[in-house]
């Protein structure tokens, strides 16, 4: 059965939707059987594997607010080399919508859980990328994950907004999924070569103590560059500071379980 991990911060520009493309790609590497989940409705995740968003004929708005079931949307990714390996649910711009048409429904928090249910015995993992907000969406996605990584950009303002998230994860916890856990903070956009990161880099290892990755995600032109040819980076430069990042990052998440 899948373990589902949701990639979530409601601050916007830090390296969420690449960490999600770039973490399922690595897993689907390593030969493991992985999903990734596009909810956020700029639909990133979806074009960064190289799919076309104006061909897409069903979403996961489709799933979310019209019950068709996730078999039906699920596509394989555009990359070869992992086609075996790695699936993708997409997204599109009507899910912008959603946030609004859910308050209609009876358990809306459990929409997203109750289409995962049919099948996530067929995947290792099923890897969610999540809006940058904390509205029904990431509700949604919050009370069907088993874990959560917290990407956090190595910026002045990196622990800003910090505190909300951890409380929309405890109330999550608390109410509606009591299973979830922090998988683990994940410092993106490091440069090693300035104060600041290190310094922010100290505050977040405070912060989060052991649920920290020691793998630590660079400021990379080849990492920005990827998703523009819908590649994600082991495929565009393997050799490159990023796509080594991505990979060892894969492989922490392969030793949690």
């Amino acid at each position: 059965m899948g373990r589902i991990i949701a990639v979530a911060n409601q601050k916007g520009g830090v390296g969420k939707t690449t960490t999600a493309i770039n973490l399922a790609a690595c897993l689907a590497a390593a030969e493991k059987k992985t999903l990734l989940l596009d909810i956020d409705p700029q639909a990133n995740a979806t074009s960064g594997l190289g799919l076309e968003k104006s061909k897409i004929d069903k979403s996961m708005y489709d799933v979310l607010i019209k019950d068709v079931p996730l078999r039906e949307i699920i596509v394989n990714t555009p990359c070869l080399e992992i086609e075996r390996y790695l699936d993708i649910a997409p997204a599109d711009i009507h899910l912008t919508g959603a946030e609004i048409e859910l308050t209609t429904f009876n358990k809306r928090e459990w929409r997203l859980s109750a289409s995962i249910e049919s099948i996530k015995d067929k995947y290792k993992y099923i890897i969610i990328d999540s809006p940058p907000s904390l509205g029904l969406l990431t509700v949604n996605v919050l009370t069907a994950a088993d874990s959560v990584i917290i990407p956090i950009q190595s910026e002045y303002y990196a622990l800003e907004g910090l505190s909300q998230l951890m409380s929309t994860i405890d109330l999550v916890r608390e109410r509606l999924n009591s299973k979830i856990v922090i998988e683990g903070a994940l410092l993106t956009m490091f440069d090693a070569r300035t104060n600041l990161s290190r310094e922010v880099e100290a505050e977040i290892r405070k912060f989060f103590k052991k649920k920290f990755f020691n793998s630590i995600i660079p400021r990379n032109i080849r990492l920005s560059e990827a998703p523009s040819y819908g590649q994600p980076i082991i495929f565009y430069d393997l050799s490159s500071k990023g796509a080594k990042s991505y990979l060892k990052l894969a492989k922490e998440v392969i030793k949690n379980g």
